[in-house]
């Protein structure tokens, strides 16, 4: 697995690496509170954009994360940010999260099409034989898209984080393995096919 920065590129997103000068358009993306509602961070000024931006490109130094801007390609706008995360390398594994999408952008192909993207590289070139998701156990919408991408709910880490705002969270653990990522794929062509 080479752990390094990397462009991934579909018909609809760009996901291209993560970079400090990209903290105004981010900024602007996430000014909806809304996407900070469930999430560990809570990013409402600049000073909260500029150390989560810090703390993704801290973890891709230290070689367990490849952190993303989202762009939406006929724009060519920056609408969000994911990211691989506590990759290991050793064990073949990775977790796609820390994903949020300008409500504008959401429920769209954008989304379908980021994560195919990027299961395809962890299954395909990493050789992964284990992608993780998480969400807090509150967030309904985020339960549902992460089980409708076809990922297998496993269970629930209680009381796992201490988010920004001081609420511990409990966190829902999904993934999916080697073994069902090609009915995976084939679902997610599917579906991205239903948004032409």
């Amino acid at each position: 697995m080479q752990i390094r920065p990397f462009t991934l590129e579909g018909k609809s997103v760009r996901l291209a690496p993560l970079k400090l000068e990209h903290l105004a358009e981010l900024y602007e993306a996430a000014a909806d509170e809304s996407l900070w509602l469930w999430t560990a961070n809570v990013v409402k000024s600049r000073e909260d954009m500029l150390r989560y931006v810090e703390a993704a490109l801290g973890e891709a130094a230290r070689k367990v994360s490849v952190p993303f801007i989202t762009i939406e390609k006929s724009s060519g706008v920056i609408i969000g940010s994911t990211r691989f995360g506590n990759i290991d390398a050793k064990n073949r594994k990775a977790e796609i999260g820390w994903t949020w999408i300008n409500p504008r952008w959401q429920r769209t192909a954008i989304n379908t099409e980021a994560k195919l993207l990027m299961l395809t590289h962890a299954f395909e070139t990493w050789n992964c034989v284990r992608v993780e998701l998480k969400t807090d156990v509150l967030n309904e919408k985020s339960r549902n898209a992460i089980l409708r991408l076809g990922a297998k709910e496993e269970g629930i880490l209680r009381k796992h984080l201490i988010t920004d705002t001081g609420r511990f969270r409990d966190t829902v653990y999904f993934s999916i393995i080697d073994s069902e990522w090609q009915t995976v794929k084939a679902n997610l062509n599917e579906k991205l096919r239903s948004f032409l």
